[in-house]
């Protein structure tokens, strides 16, 4: 049976961060003094321009050089949940963060299991970190806007020069450069915050101080061409102010340009949804409003060869507030017949590992990348064939469709397909199973393989690839309760 490491040295120890999200330079220090066996207690832990954690003042007269651990010592036992949820803790601006994972990271060592234990009370606040973190970077995701302060010039070849400005409230701004780097790769931007600033040339990501709001543009022409798009999509019919504010706090309104419009779109609501009810525009707007409207589109879609074929489209069905979005690649041939996804026998396979997995089917919005069923005729038999990648993407309308209606926290994807109509491209299974993928409405999505891939398979294959997807539904019911809490 593990025991905790033995408390050699009862002296206090300051660790000093060079940086508040440096998570890789507080694992090592935390390692190498679990190994010393350094109770949490004895440790305080100080971040740049903070006082640290509460025992930081304490720890100062009996302060020591940090021990180094012997050859022999122990290695150190640290779950990948914890290691996951440390590494998005960390970024929290709680100031006894450091300690509390430390804590954590300690008792691990006796007890491997702890991270399961959800009414731990380490436990639940390292949870509420991650939660608040990640809450911050969707909102960073979603709330960042650029405005022009200087124009492209050809002669010299420089480029446009766009600034935003956003106040975080944890230190996230460096864990979401990739996300802004891969969104905007051909813009030459900057990201200004009172707790640094990000630049990107077009080729190279570079760090500044932090900056004051005064350092941002006020803003730019382009400005009034977005205002009146915003105001041209405004949809009445599915407004919610509740919902807005929640996922879109006031707070956030002073830099966003459309912001302005808002008190007058909501005043003007019920007016204008009145008159589209009227016009019958409700059911029959650009981008479908209401699951009966897609369903309505999708029998009458040709848009690409599969709706040439003689079948018929199949809708999604579930809650229409689902917290899970199931998405399958296509209907097959019973399913074309029944008009509903998933009754054949790969939904009755799925249906097995999601009950033993325990996830309720009846709770989860269920549907496909593609809504009509390819295949090919074989005297009375018809054939399943593959969706090409055109034909996934021009489905890509419907799915994003659901998914903006449903408002999914959680989506998994099962197969490749389906995974390139939620992401845009084709991904390798093996590669992204198992973790959840951040989308850039909040959500996560998690990849897994079809069940009718299990089905072709065949002995020790079958056995293993059967054990990663009922793994893989393990981890998506856990993450369901983590969102639901």
């Amino acid at each position: 049976m593990s025991t905790l490491p033995q408390t050699r040295l009862a002296s206090h120890y300051v660790v000093n961060l060079p940086e508040p999200d440096d998570f890789d330079f507080w694992r090592e220090a935390a390692r190498a003094l679990v190994q010393c066996g350094v109770a949490p207690e004895h440790i305080a832990w100080v971040e740049p321009g903070g006082s640290g954690d509460l025992f930081a003042a304490a720890a100062a007269p009996g302060e020591q050089p940090l021990p180094l651990p012997t050859a022999d010592a122990r290695p150190v036992r640290a779950s990948k949940r914890f290691v996951s949820l440390a590494r998005n803790a960390i970024l929290h601006s709680d100031p006894e963060r450091f300690g509390l994972l430390y804590r954590l990271l300690w008792r691990l060592q006796a007890t491997p299991r702890i991270m399961e234990d959800k009414a731990d009370p380490d436990v639940r606040r390292a949870e509420e970190l991650d939660k608040a973190v990640r809450r911050d970077s969707h909102k960073m995701h979603a709330f960042v806007r650029f405005r022009l302060v200087e124009a492209g010039d050809e002669e010299s070849e420089t480029r446009e020069h766009y600034v935003a400005w956003f106040e975080p409230e944890h230190h996230i701004l460096r864990a979401n450069a990739g996300f802004f780097m891969r969104r905007f790769a051909n813009m030459r931007w900057s990201i200004l915050t009172p707790r640094g600033s990000l630049h990107w040339d077009g080729a190279t990501m570079s760090e500044g101080p932090p900056a004051q709001r005064s350092d941002a543009p006020g803003g730019d022409p382009m400005e009034e061409l977005w205002r009146g798009y915003y105001a041209s999509i405004f949809n009445p019919a599915r407004l919610k102010v509740g919902a807005m504010l929640k996922e879109m706090p006031r707070k956030y309104w002073k830099d966003m340009p459309e912001a302005a419009l808002i008190p007058g779109l909501v005043a003007g609501a019920q007016k204008r949804e009145s008159a589209m009810v009227e016009k019958g525009a409700l059911e029959f707007e650009e981008r479908p409003d209401t699951l009966a409207a897609i369903d309505k589109a999708i029998r009458a879609c040709r848009k690409c060869p599969i709706g040439q074929l003689d079948n018929h489209a199949v809708m999604g069905e579930g809650p229409q507030d689902a917290a899970l979005m199931i998405v399958g690649e296509q209907p097959g041939d019973q399913e074309d017949q029944a008009g509903r996804p998933f009754v054949g026998p790969a939904g009755q396979l799925l249906d097995a590992h999601l009950e033993k997995a325990g996830i309720d089917r009846r709770a989860a919005y269920v549907t496909n990348a593609v809504k009509h069923f390819k295949y090919v005729q074989r005297g009375k038999r018809r054939l399943h064939q593959n969706p090409g990648a055109k034909e996934i993407d021009t489905c890509r309308w419907w799915i994003e469709s659901e998914r903006a209606i449903v408002g999914p926290k959680l989506v998994l994807a099962m197969g490749a397909s389906a995974a390139r109509s939620l992401l845009g491209k084709t991904v390798s299974i093996s590669r992204v199973r198992g973790a959840p993928i951040a989308l850039e409405d909040g959500s996560e999505l998690w990849v897994t393989a079809h069940p009718s891939y299990l089905l072709r398979l065949e002995g020790a294959a079958r056995e293993e690839q059967t054990r990663l997807f009922d793994a893989d539904l393990a981890a998506v019911r856990e993450r369901l309760a983590e969102l639901a809490g």
